[in-house]
């Protein structure tokens, strides 16, 4: 079963949509978009997920795998495991730190950079997707609600 039609056969769960509708909203708001990025970033060969890392070390190339982690938000084992992936995709390269070696640093291959293009793409159609029936300022009303709730749920 495909995510939207596990979304669009919760809507028929009227317990939850009735009782919590703020949550069941963002709940289904959430697992489509993630649903379209999969298919999206399938294209190109990566995971949800991968593809934040990936732009996170274009943004500052020989960061630290422990920066990484700090930075995103996730532990050691997951970014550890994702960088692996990228790695055995010949996306990225890992070295030892020559002034420390128990510092591993994470860089994009050219094969790494080219992926970086193919993610601005899928972000770009992801967003052109998202917001086709929002007036600009529903956008903002959308954005400005995230930036109300979700400092609150971490």
């Amino acid at each position: 079963m495909q995510d939207t039609d596990c979304t669009e056969n919760l809507q028929h769960c009227a317990c939850l949509s009735r009782d919590y509708p703020v949550s069941f909203a963002i709940f289904a708001l959430a697992r489509s978009h993630r649903a379209r990025a999969a298919s999206l970033l399938a294209d190109i060969g990566l995971f949800p997920g991968q593809e934040i890392l990936l732009m996170k070390i274009a943004e500052k190339d020989g960061e630290s795998q422990k920066s990484l982690c700090d930075s995103i938000g996730l532990d050691h084992s997951t970014v550890a495991k994702s960088l692996t992936r990228l790695e055995r995709c010949g996306l990225i390269a890992r070295h030892r730190c020559s002034i420390d070696g128990r510092v591993s640093k994470v860089y994009l291959t050219d094969k790494g950079r080219e992926a970086t293009a193919a993610v601005d793409k899928v972000w770009a159609d992801l967003e052109r997707l998202t917001v086709a029936h929002l007036s600009g300022a529903e956008q903002a009303q959308l954005i400005a609600l995230k930036d109300k709730i979700v400092p609150h749920m971490e």
